[in-house]
């Protein structure tokens, strides 16, 4: 069975920066993947996605801060996050849809189809 698996979350000051990565074990294509975060007690936010074929989109939030990139379908995942703020403290997730479907790629495939990490902390201090 495949697993996702995140890391590279931790603390960083207002400003800051951090890099997420994504993996799945063992190595697998992915069709549609995406980072998700969630703050206790509040929905979870969909807040980048990238197809295979390298179509990109963002939430507003996180535009020109934050950019999602992977060298092919199958390598690991990174989520660079550049002048972070406290309200981008959450637990973020990886997911990944490792079925080719006509679906577009971003929060709906992904909430409805793929397979989730486990999530890894990211803390903001002002």
């Amino acid at each position: 069975q495949v697993q996702v698996m995140e890391s590279g979350g931790g603390s960083a000051q207002a400003g800051g920066s951090l890099r997420l990565s994504c993996a799945t074990v063992p190595e697998t294509q992915r069709y549609c993947t995406g980072w998700f975060r969630q703050v206790s007690g509040k929905e979870r936010e969909g807040i980048a996605f990238i197809a295979r074929n390298r179509r990109i989109t963002y939430v507003d939030s996180v535009k020109g801060r934050f950019t999602i990139s992977q060298d092919d379908a199958s390598s690991p995942l990174f989520l660079q996050m550049n002048d972070l703020k406290p309200e981008d403290t959450a637990k973020y997730y990886c997911a990944a849809d490792l079925t080719p479907r006509a679906a577009d790629c971003g929060w709906a495939r992904l909430d409805r189809h793929a397979t989730w990490g486990q999530g890894t902390e990211v803390t903001v201090s002002s």
